[in-house]
């Protein structure tokens, strides 16, 4: 699932107070700046950007500041279950991995009611995994501690306010329990997540960029069901919206994340109902490729939608995750492209230093895979929604096609898994 609470590049905003892993005057060479590169939010991407570069900046030493309205361990017990890829592991693995992640080495996809079927396996592309799932708190607390292993300064339980951007750098407001304190930074960065209902619509200059209310609700829990297929990830798509099944159960383990997309009506009901009935009706839409559902438990919804940023810069704010852009969560893709934001911005800054070239460098090597990424997740949430036999119909050619035509499910998959990197 997506990460954090989100606002616009420009509009920052984070919660009050204490400081970790630094002096309490953490000011750069010269004087002019507190720090070179400061990050707002201590979800998985700020937490993996603070790290990468921390970890990189040797030849550029960089001093870093991490801003988060939470304490580090708030998020450790967080039971949310996210898809990671196989990409994303390995760009992580140089920080540090979650011990309980479970593997997806088949995903099944299909449509529900009309034929057409495709399958994507790890074999066909010589990896061990296509992606992994794992608990929210998991990987934030993994990277925390990767985090506070190195000279990051990291204030936490802080509020960041609206940022003010002078010719050289930025001047924010950072407020905590007890006094506000002004820092001055070459390069700010929103990393703050957040959910599409919670987003505000544009930043100060009223320009958010492609926005779109899908008309569904996920419903998210966790089942169990009485025939599990280890290692095997589901979407299935219907008429409200897909139905994604995850494991979560490791190599024997009968459990599944549920991400049950449907109309807002429908989920309000549905999320009323008893267990019994709402596992009834979840067979009823899944059918039976596990047997029956068993068990549901931390049932919850929020609103879909589309929000993302026209461009990923402005001035010396640049913004990452979902602070950039928020999906739809079919084929798990929000968290990957906001790790891939991340990397893309250490390397800049490594190489570059905190400077407008290494922004506009960023910008320009994020441009083609966020396009694709975003218009393909937007593609399958509208496409597979449409209530149409026609439509049905070419949907499973579609599907069926990919079996027969290999080249082009390798690149789906590839796109899926690694995104357009450069």
């Amino acid at each position: 699932m997506n990460d954090d609470v989100s606002r616009p590049a420009g509009a920052v905003q984070s919660g009050a107070a204490a400081e970790v892993n630094a002096p309490a005057a953490a000011t750069s060479r010269d004087g002019a700046f507190d720090f070179d590169v400061t990050i707002v939010g201590a979800g998985p991407v700020g937490l993996a950007l603070a790290g990468w570069l921390a970890r990189r900046s040797a030849t550029r030493a960089l001093s870093i500041a991490l801003i988060d309205a939470r304490e580090p361990d708030d998020a450790r017990h967080d039971p949310r279950a996210i898809a990671v890829s196989q990409g994303s592991r390995m760009i992580l693995e140089p920080l540090r991995w979650p011990t309980d992640a479970t593997a997806i080495q088949r995903i099944h996809v299909s449509q529900r009611g009309h034929f057409g079927r495709t399958l994507i396996d790890h074999a066909e592309h010589g990896l061990p995994a296509l992606g992994y799932v794992l608990k929210y708190g998991s990987i934030v607390h993994a990277l925390a501690e990767a985090v506070q292993s190195t000279a990051v300064h990291w204030f936490r339980s802080a509020t960041a306010q609206t940022p003010v951007q002078e010719n050289d750098g930025v001047t924010l407001q950072v407020q905590t329990a007890h006094l506000t304190r002004t820092l001055r930074t070459r390069i700010l960065v929103n990393a703050e997540g957040g959910l599409f209902h919670e987003q505000r619509k544009g930043g100060d200059d009223g320009k958010r960029g492609d926005s779109r209310d899908y008309g569904q609700t996920a419903l998210v829990g966790t089942v169990s069901v009485s025939a599990p297929q280890p290692h095997v990830a589901w979407e299935r798509f219907t008429p409200q919206g897909p139905i994604a099944l995850l494991p979560v159960g490791g190599a024997r383990g009968a459990d599944y994340a549920l991400v049950w997309c449907c109309a807002p009506e429908e989920a309000a009901r549905r999320a009323r109902l008893p267990d019994e009935a709402f596992l009834c009706e979840l067979g009823v839409a899944f059918g039976d490729r596990m047997g029956r559902f068993t068990r549901i438990s931390g049932r919850a919804a929020f609103p879909l939608g589309l929000n993302a940023l026209d461009t990923l810069v402005k001035g010396r704010i640049a913004a990452i995750g979902n602070a950039a852009q928020t999906l739809h969560p079919v084929a798990g893709q929000g968290l990957n492209l906001g790790l891939r934001d991340a990397h893309a911005l250490a390397d800049a800054l490594s190489q570059l230093g905190p400077t407008p070239l290494a922004l506009a460098s960023f910008a320009q090597r994020r441009a083609l895979d966020r396009r694709m990424t975003i218009g393909a997740t937007d593609t399958l949430a509208r496409l597979f929604t449409v209530d149409f036999p026609p439509l049905a119909t070419l949907r499973g050619l579609a599907l069926t096609a990919l079996e027969f035509v290999p080249p082009v499910k390798t690149a789906l998959a590839r796109q899926m898994m690694f995104g357009q990197r450069r």
